[in-house]
């Protein structure tokens, strides 16, 4: 707490008007070190005092008050007044100040501070209190890539538990755990934790998801389900790995939002709790504004009050992205189709715009962005980069496909170790024959693929608000692991958002840094790219995938290009399997996209294939 003092005079001074000066600036120190006793010994009433500064300070719980006397004036008759300015530091809101004046009177030479209310605010009359309502505006809205808002107010239900009705908590917690997928152990702990009489919240639902739950909830002793509204997207998993929730404050959100101690926000406020909405919180949350009422100190009556301040709410700033509601829907239906952890990624070939971020609910939905992979086979797409960037062969150069291979001891094999005998290249990307890849990438300088790689983008630092893992190819790889490498299996790791752009780059021929934000800061510069020459060769193996390759299934889907992968991972005999998909699709409803899709453990390519065909099916 600071007071802004001129030197303290001692008593007995030639000239009064010192005396008072420093009967007030002690009085007034003492209230803004909190020192209530202090304040109040400096008072013609110390116990009238005390009540009205304790008033005060539960008034404006938490506040702080700095304190400047002015102009001193000593009548003739022992009384004197001093003007001093106060500016309280609220809580999570902007500072208020107004002048005020202190009056004195002078009893066995020594002055002190009249305890009147109006030393608090010259508006405060006997029998009133302050009254502070402080208000957060309107969130800004996070928009999509025509500027529609994507976030509303949406009617909810929060399920939770009144203890004081509560019968038999056990057989409760397990009723509600059944119903919401909340664990039982949990609901337990909270509400034995809580507060006598306080409502221990379980879960907020939409209106509809609570409905459908209603008849096994409903009934249950303890059980309440007070209503409510929040700023929801228009689904639960709608883009949900990008653009976040919003909810009530956290304790951790108001640490975060701290300046020299003092937070932003308070607890209530709705905030970004994840995704763009936390990390754009200033933009998107403005700042609060303040009321300041006096009012009846008798709360049985119905005085409205006078309103003595206002600060009016500042609203916050829109954030756009570049999602596209009919791709990010398209994706959403696509992945819920699949019982296992699912993610789809769409980007806009030449831009790096993210078009759509989805996963499914089984899924962790930040894996879209910064989960780390391997990519098998969808690495062959940089493989083959590396290999026809080098000069090491054409689409039309024959290539042995055998069942297996050995690499330093170690066996390599094709799928079911099927032998294509001598192949065109072409026939071996579209078949994925790991043994063609792994031999002639054997031959390729030890930095080739990482550079094919970099070339897209992979291994770049992206500076982004929310983080989207890059990718990584070592350089430095030998032997086992480089084969490895080439394959996608060995050191290799990627995320699906990272490979929808290694598609993107490939499909424009000019690979764009990832955008999450129209209009903001460049995550980074652009990849270099392979060079048209190339990916003028690179697009037509990667087409026969799907005309007469291991995504033959897409054939249907238009002008789509791409590669599958099957990624091993863990320590399973046989070892588990990620399955992914990685293409575009040229001239398709929504225009040229680009997109990547892994289905975590789903054992092979096909699953990811399979969703891949609903999300181009979907589009129409």
């Amino acid at each position: 707490m600071v007071l802004l003092l001129g030197p303290l005079l001692t008593s007995c001074s030639s000239d009064p008007s010192d005396d008072v000066r420093a009967a007030a600036e002690a009085f007034l120190a003492d209230w803004s070190a909190g020192d209530v006793a202090g304040a109040a010994g400096r008072t013609t009433d110390p116990a009238a005092a005390t009540a009205l500064l304790e008033q005060t300070a539960t008034d404006l719980s938490g506040a702080e008050l700095a304190a400047e006397v002015g102009e001193v004036q000593v009548g003739e008759d022992g009384a004197a007044t001093v003007d001093w300015t106060a500016t309280w530091d609220l809580v999570a809101a902007p500072d208020w100040e107004y002048p005020g004046t202190l009056s004195l009177t002078e009893r066995d030479d020594r002055w002190g501070v009249a305890a009147e209310p109006s030393a608090v605010h010259p508006e405060l009359a006997a029998g009133q209190r302050l009254e502070l309502a402080r208000t957060l505006p309107e969130r800004a809205p996070i928009t999509d890539g025509s500027g529609a808002p994507l976030f509303a107010e949406t009617d909810v239900v929060n399920v939770g538990v009144d203890p004081a009705q509560v019968t038999d908590l056990p057989a409760l917690a397990q009723a509600l755990a059944a119903a919401t997928g909340v664990d039982a152990a949990t609901i337990v702990a909270d509400v034995q934790a809580a507060p006598a009489g306080q409502f221990v919240p379980v879960i907020t639902l939409r209106r509809p998801d609570f409905e459908a739950i209603r008849a096994q909830v409903y009934d249950l002793p303890g059980a309440v389900f007070p209503p409510g509204t929040r700023l929801l997207a228009p689904s639960s998993r709608f883009a949900v790995g990008l653009l976040g929730r919003v909810g009530a404050a956290t304790q951790e959100l108001l640490d975060e939002s701290a300046t020299d101690g003092a937070p932003r926000y308070a607890a209530g406020d709705q905030l970004g709790l994840s995704g763009l909405q936390r990390q754009a919180q200033e933009q998107l949350t403005g700042t609060p504004g303040f009321t300041v009422s006096v009012v009846s100190a008798d709360e049985a009556t119905d005085d409205a009050g006078q309103v003595v301040a206002t600060v009016e709410p500042v609203p916050g700033t829109p954030l756009q992205t570049p999602l596209v509601p009919a791709l990010q829907n398209a994706a959403d239906a696509a992945v819920a189709t699949q019982p296992l952890a699912t993610h789809l990624v769409v980007v806009r070939p030449g831009t790096g715009e993210l078009l759509a971020v989805s996963s499914n609910e089984a899924a962790n939905p930040s894996y879209a962005l910064s989960g780390q992979f391997p990519p098998g086979s969808s690495m062959k797409t940089m493989t083959a980069t590396a290999l026809l960037g080098a000069g090491a062969l054409t689409p039309q150069t024959p290539v042995a496909c055998p069942g297996t291979t050995v690499v330093d001891g170690r066996e390599f094999e094709n799928e079911d170790q099927f032998d294509l005998g001598t192949v065109p290249f072409t026939q071996a990307f579209a078949e994925s024959c790991n043994t063609t890849f792994i031999q002639q990438a054997l031959a390729l300088p030890d930095d080739a693929l990482s550079q094919a790689a970099a070339s897209y983008g992979v291994g770049s630092e992206w500076d982004l608000p929310v983080p989207v893992f890059s990718g990584q190819v070592p350089s430095t790889s030998t032997g086992t692991t480089k084969a490895a490498d080439a394959i996608g299996q060995g050191q290799v790791l990627m995320s699906p958002a990272q490979l929808a752009l290694v598609a993107a780059g490939i499909a424009s021929g000019t690979p764009a840094a990832p955008v999450e934000v129209v209009g903001g800061e460049p995550a980074g510069p652009a990849p270099a790219g392979p060079g048209s020459a190339v990916l003028e060769q690179l697009r037509p193996l990667m087409r026969e995938v799907v005309v007469s390759g291991t995504a033959i299934a897409l054939g249907d889907r238009g002008q789509v290009f791409g590669k599958t992968g099957t990624a091993e991972f863990g320590t399973n005999t046989p070892p588990d399997s990620h399955g992914w998909f990685m293409g575009y699709q040229l001239g398709g409803p929504q225009g040229d996209i680009a997109f990547a899709v892994l289905v975590e453990a789903g054992q092979s390519s096909s699953a990811a294939v399979a969703v891949t065909d609903a999300f181009l099916g979907n589009l129409g």
